[in-house]
């Protein structure tokens, strides 16, 4: 029988902080179990294995870069919300980068929820682009470059790649304009 007051999602969410503590791959049955005070075979009353769980913090994290993306696009529009979305990304992303290492991974779980979880966050640059009279097309590669800088600049930021001493956020700023600017070009094409 599980224990009252441990769910799935009390799971997730504890996996999700202990990412960020110590990194996705350091999780383990063992670790949760004593987080929680139990034995580590009341977990299988909610998942049949760690890769279970490891999936559920990737979901968990879409779900929550998708939420804060649609809020930083509150109120702005075309090239404003692109950029206010590049932002909340990157600031999630770092904040937050144990559960980011998960979100990358989320190609070893090919089901509906993970195609559904990074899909709706991505287009929403999709629709973006569409409005600024965009082609279809050229919409589609910006949402596949957009998503390419984004997940490979916060994941060289959180390994702490860059020893350029100049500062990473005037880099980011400087990558999302240009970025911005070759959109523009492609208007009415």
């Amino acid at each position: 029988m599980p224990r009252v007051g441990l769910t799935a999602d009390t799971i997730i969410e504890a996996a999700a902080q202990m990412a960020n503590e110590m990194g996705i791959d350091k999780i383990s049955i063992k670790l949760l179990a004593e987080k929680f005070n139990i034995k580590s075979p009341s977990f299988y009353n909610h998942f049949t294995n760690l890769d279970e769980i490891k999936n559920g913090v990737m979901l968990y994290g879409w779900k929550q870069l998708e939420e804060k993306a649609l809020r930083a696009a509150v109120g702005v529009s075309g090239y404003d919300a692109v950029k206010a979305i590049c932002y909340a990304f990157y600031d999630y992303a770092t904040n937050n980068a144990g559960i980011f290492d998960a979100m990358l991974w989320y190609n070893n779980f090919q089901d509906e929820r993970a195609h559904k979880a990074t899909l709706n966050m991505f287009d929403v640059i999709y629709k973006i682009t569409a409005s600024l009279n965009i082609s279809e097309q050229n919409s589609r590669h910006l949402v596949r470059m957009f998503r390419s800088f984004l997940e490979g600049f916060c994941l060289l930021v959180n390994k702490k790649s860059f020893g350029n001493p100049l500062p990473v956020s005037d880099t980011f700023a400087l990558s999302v304009d240009t970025l911005i600017a070759g959109m523009k070009s492609l208007e009415n094409k």
